[in-house]
């Protein structure tokens, strides 16, 4: 749909990565919070101080000489997930589902051992996968388990919602699926897809895959016409609490939604990527405008929430969703 030139690509309203960067990271983003955020264990600790619900934290190893704590400390879990505290774009993540005596298994069902997890575990801690190659924590949280809403649309791993959040007001969301492609990773650029979401109603809009449209998920074969995200106000309400929670102007945040649980936050981003406007079919720009022109931040949330459900839904019936990506699946 995006491949156009740079004056066709404006009339879109579509935000580049130069100008989301200087009018809108630059902008609201004070480098002195970035830590907030860039950490992930800083910012779990900041959302349990400020009551917003995340995955459990199950421990943390600093150094080197603590990988070899690391069977005792998974010897009283099945299933759990290692991250890297400072890593970016689903890098390093590794997800554990379930374990048989000596070997542990990924959601693809590939089994692994302890000493490949120690190594995985040690290359974290040495800044492989951290931003900038610097050392990094560990953090181990417990796995989140599958809303079965999600069971037809997601492959081998959890989804999650990315919302926009711009000075507090929710303005854009996608829903991320797991594939086998993707190694069970809520990451689009491993092969995840991206579903737009309408603001006002958590219906599904538009899906993508590779940048392609697509009109059903590529492993379960499952239509995404009739897809709407439960808890969705909720969702909207977390989302728009992590401006008061980090004072930052503009973040993707990540949601996960926890079948005995509900609704979590996994990671907050302060340089979102802009593939939500490919997956939702519409630009940022205009809603950017539209809270920018705004006199004043109103300080409630659940009013901010309102304001941007009566001004950013498409407002389409289930039956025009259909529609819309039959049309775009045709100049794919």
């Amino acid at each position: 749909m995006f491949l156009a030139s740079t004056e066709k690509l404006r009339s879109f309203g579509i935000i580049g990565m130069n100008q989301r960067n200087f009018d809108l990271v630059t902008k609201y983003n004070p480098r002195h919070l970035y830590p907030l955020v860039d950490d992930k264990l800083k910012t779990k600790l900041l959302a349990q101080v400020a009551g917003i619900a995340v995955p459990k934290l199950l421990g943390t190893l600093h150094y080197q000489h603590d990988v070899k704590k690391i069977g005792e400390l998974l010897s009283v879990y099945r299933q759990f997930v290692i991250k890297p505290v400072k890593g970016s774009g689903g890098k390093g993540i590794l997800v554990i589902t379930e374990r048989d005596h000596n070997l542990y298994f990924k959601p693809s069902g590939h089994g692994i051992t302890l000493a490949e997890i120690k190594r995985h575990v040690s290359n974290i801690i040495s800044g492989l996968h951290s931003l900038g190659g610097k050392p990094d924590t560990v953090m181990i949280e417990s796995l989140i388990q599958l809303d079965p809403v999600f069971a037809d649309y997601s492959y081998e791993g959890i989804p999650d919602v990315r919302i926009i959040v711009l000075k507090g007001y929710p303005i854009m969301a996608m829903l991320r699926l797991t594939t086998h492609v993707s190694d069970g990773k809520a990451n689009l650029h491993q092969g995840a897809v991206g579903v737009g979401i309408d603001i006002g109603t958590g219906q599904a809009l538009h899906a993508v895959q590779f940048g392609d449209s697509i009109l059903h998920h590529p492993d379960t074969h499952k239509t995404f016409a009739d897809l709407v995200i439960p808890h969705w106000d909720k969702m909207l309400s977390l989302a728009a609490a992590c401006y008061e929670m980090t004072k930052m102007g503009y973040l993707g945040v990540d949601i996960v939604l926890d079948r005995d649980l509900g609704p979590m936050i996994i990671e907050l981003n302060a340089r979102p990527g802009l593939t939500i406007q490919v997956a939702n079919c519409a630009g940022l720009l205009p809603r950017v405008t539209a809270i920018e022109t705004l006199q004043k931040i109103d300080p409630n949330p659940e009013s901010r929430i309102e304001f941007s459900k009566n001004n950013f839904s498409v407002k389409m019936t289930t039956k025009q969703p259909r529609k819309a990506r039959t049309r775009a699946s045709d100049r794919s």
